[in-house]
């Protein structure tokens, strides 16, 4: 497992392009028969990325979970929520009980879920598991979630090249949690921008996962603070972490989705600092 620890705002104004992608940027997720994890001590998040081809594969495969969170199991104290970005469909096994996820289907599984597995139905067109992991302190339901399940809010509009509709998926407007959001924003064709104007939420960091890339297709994320930005040059199925000091925006070479995950304090969406893009340095 990876380990990334948190930077502090002041020595982040000194950072090269190296350092920050070393210390932000989540990429190769996506791996034969692998489970890639990277754990930020922001908030103790866990960035995972399980691509099944030849056999099905478990949670911890590859994973010391006693050493990483002193625990008998991954979710013995956390949450996690998954999508499968892949073109094939895919099976969660959760304590026996199985789910089917298609494309940019999602599942939430509950703290104390103890035999977690994860295969592809074809070894051709394997699914692409892209999941996130939170502590938690108490137990819900595991649920399967597809897009027509989840709460929509279109925003944006051509003229700010900013049209597109977040799809809310593992939020309070659909189903309870412990601490972990989970979501899709997919842009409208000729729309690049996403999160702008931009804003920051102190209370809660946040994690952005870009995909659905056109062909050689890149986004330019903007973080740091609003009076010290910085940029990451990210491509198809990469990741970035964002603490809560950062704004988080992008705009792309063309349009594209991108999936959100958000843990800290609290679920409160209208608990963020709002910014002009008249803000930014």
């Amino acid at each position: 497992m990876d380990i990334r620890y948190s930077a502090n705002p002041a020595e982040f104004m000194r950072y090269t392009t190296d350092q920050t992608r070393r210390e932000f940027l989540i990429s190769d997720l996506y791996k034969a028969d692998t489970v890639v994890s990277v754990y930020s001590h922001v908030d103790r998040m866990v960035t995972l990325g399980i691509m099944p081809v030849n056999e099905a594969v478990n949670i911890d495969k590859g994973v010391d979970v006693w050493k990483s969170f002193g625990t008998r199991s991954f979710l013995e104290r956390r949450e996690a929520g998954f999508f499968n970005i892949g073109e094939g469909e895919g099976y969660v096994s959760v304590d026996g009980v199985e789910y089917k996820l298609g494309n940019k289907d999602c599942i939430y599984i509950t703290k104390g879920a103890r035999k977690i597995r994860f295969w592809s139905n074809d070894r051709e067109n394997p699914a692409k598991f892209y999941g996130m992991s939170a502590p938690a302190h108490c137990s819900f339901e595991t649920r399967l979630l597809t897009l027509a399940d989840a709460a929509k809010m279109p925003l944006g509009s051509p003229e700010s090249s900013n049209k597109r509709v977040i799809y809310q998926f593992i939020h309070p407007a659909v189903l309870p949690t412990c601490q972990l959001l989970m979501g899709l924003t997919s842009l409208d064709s000729g729309s690049i921008w996403n999160t702008m104007p931009p804003h920051t939420h102190e209370r809660r960091m946040e994690i952005y996962m870009y995909f659905d890339l056109p062909e050689g297709g890149t986004v330019f994320h903007f973080m740091g603070q609003p009076h010290e930005t910085r940029h990451l040059v990210m491509r198809e199925g990469e990741a970035v972490i964002s603490p809560s000091w950062s704004i988080h925006s992008g705009a792309g070479t063309g349009s594209y989705s991108f999936i959100w995950a958000m843990g800290g304090e609290n679920q409160a969406f209208d608990d963020m600092d709002v910014l002009s893009a008249t803000d930014l340095r």
